[in-house]
């Protein structure tokens, strides 16, 4: 597998570098040289396999060599190890579920491969590698417990301060070994932009071997298509052909990965960037002027991204042609207010409870199909985090319902560690430096 940077495309490594280097050195994102189209009697068949067959046949297809076929099932049949299971809610109206895994996120996809093909990758007696990740909530649980304990791997959390969950900064903070989170006094983006410059930095790039975490990273994006894959598999099993997806958007690398599996032939009708005040993808669909704007706090706080990264690479796919993209993906942003709302509804109406970044997908599916009626086109809308892990979003009545999960359980009466820092990028230099 090759790669190009979106910035300019003779610029091309293999995917081992693209792995651990994350960022090219222009500052653009990684992108396959080539994206494969897989068989259409796979695509026909998806429902006769199960997760774990689909997630390799996709990598396999897409890694093109990179990783030989019996290393590259043993790392899927290792990191793949759970469901992510279509619920009907109501008729034509789905949940995936994707927070089946260890951190009760999406999110555990992408860490659960990407910390096994780091390891795989690493040799015995090389430099340590030091993973720098920013979280708005749900990524830097799941990579600390994807990376806990591996050998000659360092991992470095920045999460804005006071704007993660209680649960969340659990999961952040109590892990110990080699993971060390940092509390930053700002904004994801805040955390973003450190993360960046660190990789940038001629002194920090010779001293330590620097990664990323975060969905900038190729090999986060890679296996976020699996569960779309397995979506469809269990749509076809429902008797459906057709289908929406609509999708809880922050950073974009959730959504990007959907068009991906698209671009590899998966059938979708239409994708839906459901977002909250964080606008900014929304208004450059409508009016074609992205502007970056400083993120809003907001209850759907994983979802708190002003300027997201992964939309460069979703423009690259379509050659920056918004029109042809706008077929495609549809956008609506919804308040906190409007989130609330749909929570108390759902619960009312089918029993329900969603976590707030997934009322907002929800919202917008039942938009889109408000204006798109049809029995024969099934709506998913991707439900990305556990709801116990927002226990002040929900009414009394409401959190009373949820099941506490063991592993959360667990993290009650742990010491939590971390480092406080302000949000110029000296202070953090100076950290990693010391």
């Amino acid at each position: 597998m090759i790669l190009y940077s979106t910035n300019n495309k003779d610029l091309r490594v293999p995917f081992k570098e693209g792995v651990f280097n994350s960022l090219p050195a222009d500052k653009g994102l990684y992108m396959p040289v080539s994206i494969p189209v897989l068989d259409p009697e796979f695509i026909a068949d998806l429902h006769k396999y199960s997760l774990p067959e689909i997630a390799f046949r996709v990598s396999k297809a897409i890694l093109n060599n990179a990783i030989p076929e019996s290393d590259l099932k043993a790392i899927i049949d290792e990191a793949i190890n759970f469901e992510a299971p279509v619920i009907e809610i109501s008729k034509g109206i789905n949940v995936l579920e994707l927070f089946h895994g260890p951190s009760l996120a999406f999110k555990d996809f992408g860490a659960r491969f990407m910390s096994r093909v780091m390891s795989y990758f690493l040799k015995e007696g090389e430099k340590q590698l030091d993973v720098l990740v920013a979280t708005s909530g749900d990524t830097g649980g799941a990579v600390a417990l994807g990376f806990l304990g591996v050998p000659n791997v360092r991992v470095t959390i920045l999460f804005p301060k006071g704007k993660v969950s209680p649960i969340q900064e659990l999961q952040l903070t109590t892990n110990g070994q080699n993971i060390r989170a940092i509390e930053i006094d700002g904004t994801f983006d805040d955390c973003q932009a450190l993360v960046k410059q660190a990789f940038n930095d001629p002194e920090l790039k010779e001293k330590f071997r620097l990664t990323s975490a975060n969905s900038i990273n190729i090999s986060r994006l890679i296996p976020q298509t699996f569960y779309y894959f397995n979506a469809y598999a269990q749509i076809q099993r429902m008797g459906y052909k057709e289908v929406v997806f609509s999708v809880p958007s922050g950073n974009f690398g959730n959504i990007g990965a959907g068009l991906l599996a698209w671009k590899m032939g998966l059938p979708v009708k239409q994708f839906l960037a459901a977002t909250n005040s964080n606008d900014t993808v929304p208004e450059f669909l409508q009016t074609g002027v992205y502007k970056a704007k400083p993120s809003v706090q907001t209850w759907s706080n994983a979802m708190d991204v002003g300027d997201p990264s992964n939309w460069v690479r979703i423009m690259d796919m379509f050659g920056g042609d918004r029109d042809l993209l706008k077929k495609v993906i549809t956008a609506y942003s919804y308040s906190d207010g409007e989130t609330l709302e749909a929570i108390k509804q759902v619960h009312a109406e089918n029993g329900y409870i969603m976590c707030p970044h997934t009322a907002i997908a929800w919202l917008a599916l039942k938009g889109w199909m408000t204006e798109h009626p049809s029995d024969d086109v099934a709506g998913v809308f991707l439900s990305t985090a556990h709801p116990c892990k927002f226990p002040d979003i929900f009414p009394a009545e409401i959190a009373a319902e949820i099941d506490i999960p063991v592993q959360v359980k667990e993290l009650e009466g742990k010491e939590r560690i971390s480092s406080s820092l302000g949000n110029d990028f000296e202070g953090f230099k100076a950290f990693l430096l010391g």
